[in-house]
């Protein structure tokens, strides 16, 4: 059996679980285009910690020019934005029967299937709390969902050996026949991320903040009118209820369901969204035209124009190009 796995992004994700796997007996290299990330990986290795545990393991690394084979398994862990450049480059290493397993935000299941073909790619939700910190240091910050299926919803021994195998790193790992259920579930707490990266608190303080609960109900219910006009049901995971957003929902039902994230997420030692690291930490462009902005998209199709998501999209746009972050500005976010 090969037992072979081309992990394409280390970082949060990547790195998290490529470590858990190269753990667990799984034949990992990692590739990602930070040259001290992949030389602290091949010199020191890949240092996992936080409240969940500490080790470190030694794997090859490589920046995606000195790559040479083919894998029959490629996890793709790379932000959104990056999806498209990125499977073009893995493309020549995936084997001509193996799948890329996308282990992103968004829906860039899509993105995949266009390049790599639909019977080479699979799906997967995770919402597990990691960052990356350092090169060769990645802080893993609390356990959460993480879902796998086929695109097309099919019961294969590949989805089966994947389940298997991401064990090692989720044991409460489950599949679904129907992945893009979670997918739309994850868009509607996404946005809510997109918006706590807007201030200063964390998430749990944030999401707690009694004046934004229209806010997180109207971006809850933007997303989940969505999904459901496309007849995709959203699927609900680690307090997120799309039930609570839909249309009709009561503002007791958002309230609990906001009352039920913040108490996952309190724990977490990951504090802060990492779209909030990328504007704030690391200076960068971050996901939203690329997860955030389908929900929009989408919505115009039914008419829905969904205005909170879209005054969403200007303010992290805004952020990124300089405008402090500050919790005062979610305040604009208001119905």
């Amino acid at each position: 059996m090969d037992n072979r796995i081309l992990i394409w992004g280390a970082g949060a994700i990547g790195g998290t679980v490529g470590a858990y796997l190269k753990r667990a007996g799984q034949d990992i290299t990692f590739v990602d285009i930070a040259p001290d990330h992949v030389t602290a990986i091949n010199t020191t290795g890949l240092h996992i910690h936080g409240p969940i545990e500490t080790f470190t393991i030694q794997a090859p690394a490589f920046l995606p020019q000195d790559v040479q084979g083919t894998w029959p398994r490629i996890f793709l862990c790379v932000k959104a934005h990056h999806t498209a450049a990125a499977c073009q480059a893995l493309l020549p290493h995936l084997a001509t029967d193996g799948y890329v397993l996308s282990l992103q935000n968004g829906l860039n299941e899509t993105t995949i299937a266009a390049l790599a073909g639909p019977t080479r790619t699979m799906g997967a939700f995770v919402n597990f709390g990691a960052d990356w910190i350092a090169p060769g240091s990645i802080l893993f910050g609390n356990r959460a969902a993480v879902v796998l299926g086929e695109i097309d919803g099919a019961d294969t021994p590949r989805l089966r050996r994947l389940h298997a195998d991401m064990q090692a790193f989720e044991p409460a790992a489950i599949t679904t026949p129907d992945i893009w259920s979670y997918l739309w579930g994850k868009l509607g707490y996404g946005a809510m991320l997109f918006a706590q990266a807007l201030g200063e608190k964390g998430i749990a303080d944030c999401l707690s903040r009694p004046e934004l609960l229209p806010v997180w109900r109207a971006l809850g219910t933007e997303a989940v009118s969505v999904a459901l006009a496309q007849n995709i049901e959203p699927r609900g995971f680690n307090g997120f209820d799309p039930n609570a957003f839909r249309p009709g929902a009561t503002l007791a039902q958002a309230q609990a369901s906001v009352d039920a994230m913040v108490a996952f997420n309190r724990p977490s030692a990951k504090t802060h969204s990492g779209v909030w690291r990328d504007i704030a930490i690391r200076r960068r462009q971050t996901e939203v035209d690329a997860q955030i902005a389908p929900i929009v998209e989408a919505g115009a199709k039914h008419g829905l124009p969904c205005p909170t998501t879209r005054k969403l999209i200007d303010l992290i746009h805004q952020a990124e190009a300089g405008r402090p972050q500050s919790d005062h500005l979610l305040l604009e976010l208001l119905p």
